[in-house]
């Protein structure tokens, strides 16, 4: 198996028929064809909303963002939301069926895990596990802040939310996700209610390692922890140190987004995985939409320096605006220079976002979400493009003819990938040293390739217009890359590429 992993992100609420079963053996197939070596299933815990079966009754809907409401909003750590299950009342069974058809396929699973915030209802209907004390079991709320308290409080000022018509009553009220304030904002997260973490260890500390260890001990390979900047490095540190001595081989992937603090999450603390946000994505989007230059994308490797393979490269996912929206790159048909330059750059894992591949351009104007680019994840909705896709994987018919092409674009990328040069190898970035004036370093990016044995030339054009480029190579680099010269390629080579506007030529020099 290739050693360049590969994350695909599917929210099963909106796959198929919306059912831990949609996701069955073809669909999973599928996923391992693109190249896929993990999938992360969002939304699987369960979360405040709207709709109810028996021992799990409907969040009021002024703490339900949309009618589905937040996966991230946290009402039960220990259970799965019933609306996936086709019999509600062994929904964690077919969760657990789910895992098995994921490792049987070849596929390591990973789920959320949210440590900064609940539902303002987490625990009040109560617990599948009623051996475990819930957050805020034992709090004291007649003082804003105590160790051992698990909330904040607001002793003797309700909670205010920025709802016409309250009549959902919180009193003392708690302190937000996102804010320390009883009168959260529209643009809060004021369904959610933010856990109290020191940086030393609490019974907080406790209760959510039981909540990680017990989702290992189901099955799951790995945790995305939702917002990890949001709460004690220390924890975090001690949480995966304990967790890793139980099982070794699950893997931590950080939503993190000051690149000041990437080498400490990675080194100090001990994530996998870290999101590469504000790194790669901010300086591909800036390119994709003529308002960066690509030399910012070798100064983002320069940075990160030995981080790199640290690092989880992405285009898309469930906060981000679809590629091809017409907030971002406008059409899928531009996107093979960003992902050329995310996924072939170097040995760094990869994700794809459900849809992605086929160009889904999340231009649907949902209920809550609404006309932003995004897919939503707080309404109950059908993707036009999404069900194709299903049509497609089980048929092998369904799919537009653009999405079809796009699919096959993104398999070839995908396998490329996973060639040893690419997997594996070393990266040699030649951007700096063009000099020939078809090479325009604002728009175009070039680097080289290699295991020792194969070498391979990444050229990306984020211009809309096609070019022949001019490329030259450096001496230096075949001593880097471990690669010996041949008669074709001298102490300082050229080689001359064609590409189309927003394309990415890939392919072995030797």
């Amino acid at each position: 198996m290739s050693s360049k992993n590969i994350i695909y992100q599917v929210l099963p609420r909106l796959w198929g028929g919306g059912k831990f079963s949609s996701i069955d053996d073809e669909t999973l197939s599928y996923i391992c064809g693109l190249g896929a070596t993990h999938v992360w299933y969002t939304g699987i815990i369960r979360h405040a909303t709207t709709v109810s079966c028996e021992g799990c009754p409907a969040s009021n809907y002024q703490i339900v963002k949309g009618a589905a409401g937040s996966p991230y909003a946290i009402v039960d750590y220990y259970d799965v939301n019933h609306y996936l299950a086709d019999n509600p009342s062994e929904r964690m069974s077919e969760f657990e069926d789910l895992l098995k058809r994921s490792h049987n396929a070849g596929l390591k699973v990973l789920i959320d895990f949210v440590p900064n915030h609940v539902s303002r209802d987490y625990g009040r209907a109560g617990m599948v596990r009623k051996d475990v004390v819930p957050l805020g079991g034992k709090d004291d709320p007649t003082v804003h802040w105590r160790p051992e308290n698990d909330f904040f409080y607001y002793p003797g000022q309700p909670l205010v939310l920025p709802v016409d018509g309250q009549n959902y009553y919180e009193n003392p009220a708690k302190a937000s996700g996102n804010c320390y304030s009883p009168t959260p904002s529209v643009n809060d997260w004021y369904e959610t209610v933010r856990l109290n973490y020191c940086d030393f260890r609490t019974s907080t500390w406790d209760k959510m390692l039981d909540i990680v260890r017990y989702w290992c001990s189901k099955g799951v390979d790995g945790f995305r922890c939702d917002m990890v900047e949001m709460v004690p490095w220390q924890f975090f540190k001690w949480l995966i140190e304990e967790i890793k001595k139980e099982y070794p081989d699950v893997m931590f992937v950080a939503e993190a987004y000051c690149k000041d603090s990437y080498s400490k999450y990675i080194h100090e603390v001990g994530f996998d995985l870290l999101y590469d946000k504000c790194g790669l994505y901010d300086s591909v989007r800036s390119v994709v939409q003529g308002e960066g230059s690509a030399e910012s994308i070798s100064w983002n490797w320069q940075f990160l320096g030995d981080n790199q393979p640290h690092m989880l490269n992405f285009l898309e996912n469930h906060d981000e605006q679809r590629f091809a929206s017409d907030f971002f790159g406008h059409d899928g048909d531009r996107t093979f220079a960003a992902l050329g330059a995310g996924l072939l750059r170097n040995t760094a894992p990869y994700m794809v976002y459900f849809g992605e591949e086929i160009g889904e351009r999340g231009m649907d104007r949902e209920g809550y979400s609404g006309l932003d680019g995004r897919t939503t994840i707080f309404d109950w909705w059908k993707i036009d493009s999404i069900q194709r896709l299903g049509s497609y994987i089980h048929t092998g018919q369904g799919l537009t003819g653009k999405e079809s092409s796009l699919l096959e674009k993104w398999r070839s990328f995908l396998r490329t990938a996973s060639l040893p040069a690419f997997s594996e190898g070393a990266t040699y970035d030649i951007s700096y040293c063009q000099t020939h004036p078809s090479f325009d370093r604002t728009r175009h990016f070039a680097c080289l390739r290699s295991d020792g044995n194969e070498l391979w030339l990444v050229f990306c054009n984020f211009s809309g217009s096609p070019v022949t480029a001019t490329l030259e190579i450096p001496a230096g680099a075949f001593e880097y890359l471990g690669v010996r010269e041949t008669e074709n390629l001298n102490t300082f080579s050229r080689i001359e590429v064609s590409v189309d506007g927003y394309g990415c030529h890939a392919a072995p020099v030797i």
